[in-house]
């Protein structure tokens, strides 16, 4: 792929997302968008990788959100057909991931970059990195998936505060209202998140990425889908759903025992 926005690295069981346009502070534009989500795509059927880390490349920033050069300059109706829906897409994927994913935050980490590392699991950020949600600040709101997923994380007041506002905030008060999960050490973060990904990859995977999906669950993420994956790979186990594929292959009726 040419002018690769996004890299892939992976390594044993764990593979490593990176926002590649440091140059540009790692904002994302359509291209972006694209290869974010058909890396996801791969990732969610490869069988080996166990955790994903997701990270911005450059020491600047992790993402600074949406390209104003891309979108200021779209008319409303290409804001609805594309954009928004097309960044809505990409991270709902990254948030349903099978495989548990950590933003490693090193850097700004805004607008839609904010937004984006929401779509992660866990959220690991260098403690002198600074946070916002700053759209009111240029006339627009948070256009993807923030006003859900950011009061669903902290609670409504903050998130009305954070989106309000459009202040900073760093590391610390992100860690102290739940934003992220640890503030460490620029020097020690990216040890931090292999430690915690290996912590994690050790575990029994398919364990793992059921209680992803419980948890998901349990907060109204994907109920439908988790109730009926986890129902149908239970039936399918039994020795009626082994039962009911046999009769239909060798087309007679089914004797179901009820195990």
């Amino acid at each position: 792929m040419t002018d690769d926005r996004v890299l892939l690295a992976i390594d044993g069981t764990i593979a490593t997302v990176t926002l590649n346009r440091p140059e540009k502070l790692n904002a994302i534009d359509p291209p972006m968008l694209d290869q974010l989500g058909a890396i996801l795509h791969r990732l969610d059927s490869d069988p080996d990788v166990r955790v994903v880390l997701l990270m911005g490349a450059g020491d600047r920033a992790f993402c600074v959100g949406a390209d104003i050069a891309a979108w200021s300059a779209l008319e409303p109706l290409d804001m609805w057909r594309r954009w928004v829906r097309d960044g809505h897409r990409v991270f709902d994927l990254l948030a349903g991931l099978r495989q548990p994913t950590i933003a490693v935050l090193d850097g700004y980490t805004l607008g839609g970059g904010l937004e984006l590392a929401l779509a992660a699991d866990l959220r690991l950020a260098a403690d002198a990195i600074e946070l916002a949600a700053p759209e009111t600040r240029i006339g627009t709101i948070p256009g993807w998936g923030g006003t859900r997923r950011l009061p669903q994380l902290i609670g409504p007041a903050r998130a009305k505060q954070l989106v309000f506002a459009g202040a900073r905030i760093d590391a610390a008060t992100a860690e102290r209202w739940g934003l992220v999960n640890e503030a460490v050490p620029r020097e020690d973060l990216m040890a931090r998140a292999n430690s915690l990904a290996a912590e994690i990859a050790a575990n029994a995977p398919i364990s793992v990425q059921l209680a992803k999906q419980a948890i998901d669950g349990s907060i109204g993420e994907n109920v439908a889908m988790t109730l009926e994956a986890m129902a149908g790979a239970l039936a399918a186990g039994t020795e009626d759903g082994r039962e009911g594929i046999a009769s239909f292959r060798e087309k007679r009726p089914a004797r179901f025992t009820g195990r």
